[in-house]
């Protein structure tokens, strides 16, 4: 069984420990198998002591792995803008009045 402390503010009661009523500051027993569910609570619960085979979450980094080596990639020409087609100007022809 692993330990975790009740840190909020109110006593509250747990239908998962047999509705037994925790009060703040209280540390309890709960089922390894529901430890991360209390630990995920950080405002509500802190670890007190994890299960044996319990192994924290890393958090997830922006860096990419270095046990991967990173693909190689080619250089690849930009291709060049497109033209747009020239404005088409009125016609400088002059209309005859009738």
């Amino acid at each position: 069984m692993a330990r975790v402390r009740y840190i909020g503010a109110e006593p509250v009661t747990v239908p998962e420990l047999g509705d037994r009523r925790i009060e703040p500051d209280e540390m309890v027993e709960v089922p390894d198998a529901r430890f991360d569910g209390y630990v995920c609570q950080p405002g509500t619960w802190e670890s007190v002591e994890e299960p044996r085979d319990w192994v924290w979450p890393t958090e997830e980094s922006d860096e990419p792995d270095q046990a991967e080596p990173l693909a190689e990639t080619a250089a690849v020409p930009k291709a060049a803008p497109k033209k747009l087609p020239a404005a088409v100007k009125p016609s400088a022809t002059k209309t005859e009045e009738v």
